[in-house]
């Protein structure tokens, strides 16, 4: 990865898996054992996502299978007596679909997936169209961005225009993701801004600030 992936085209997966809503359910279980997924979008017309259908909606039909019809009201919702009938992939997804636009933030992505308690999103176009799939392990691919690229990106773009002169040279280190600030600067009220923004860059586990206030320290002459 080159620079620091701020909006979900950077990272979500362009080749998609998909199902139209008439897939018959062995075919979604194959598909999804053959791509290694948990979920798969179901389309409708030119690609306009209508709905998710996920090992959740799938686990129904082996609960029915298991249980006699006095415990049928042991099932967590109505929905899923329904499903645990459900042949096609019209019968089994979740809808509407939980999505999100190319243009979101990584931040607001990974929002979604812990409030909707889901693990991959289809990712849609202002129409509604398929675009792709982002997920966790998606997500965590800036975590994959070397030391030395965080430095820079930390270096650049934030000390460089918080401490344009300080009496001493601010210096950046990261290792393993923590980055870690030593030098002097002349107002260290801005200590709390540069953590909040050093933590704010993509890939950055940690941060440490050690920055001094006051001049430079010199050698005798």
């Amino acid at each position: 990865m080159h620079g620091s992936p701020h909006i979900v085209s950077d990272v979500m997966t362009h080749t998609v898996v998909a199902v139209g809503r008439d897939a018959p359910f062995k075919d979604i279980v194959q598909l999804m054992q053959q791509w290694k997924v948990s979920a798969l979008p179901v389309l409708e017309g030119e690609g306009r996502v209508v709905g998710v259908v996920s090992e959740a909606d799938l686990l129904p039909k082996e609960e029915f299978r298991d249980s006699d019809p006095d415990r049928f009201t042991q099932l967590r919702r109505l929905t899923d007596l329904a499903k645990a009938g459900g042949l096609t992939a019209g019968d089994l997804m979740s809808t509407p679909a939980v999505t999100v636009h190319p243009g979101a933030t990584l931040a607001q992505a990974a929002r979604i997936m812990a409030r909707r308690n889901v693990k991959r999103l289809p990712v849609v176009n202002a129409q509604g169209l398929l675009e792709g799939v982002v997920s966790r392990a998606d997500l965590l691919k800036v975590f994959l961005r070397t030391d030395d690229e965080l430095a820079e990106e930390i270096d650049r773009e934030i000390v460089t225009r918080l401490f344009p002169a300080p009496p001493e040279p601010v210096r950046v280190e990261v290792s393993d993701g923590v980055a870690t600030l030593t030098g002097r600067i002349r107002d260290t009220s801005l200590v709390p801004v540069a953590a909040r923004l050093i933590r704010a860059v993509e890939g950055v586990v940690d941060v440490e600030c050690r920055l001094e206030s006051g001049q430079a320290v010199t050698g005798p002459r």
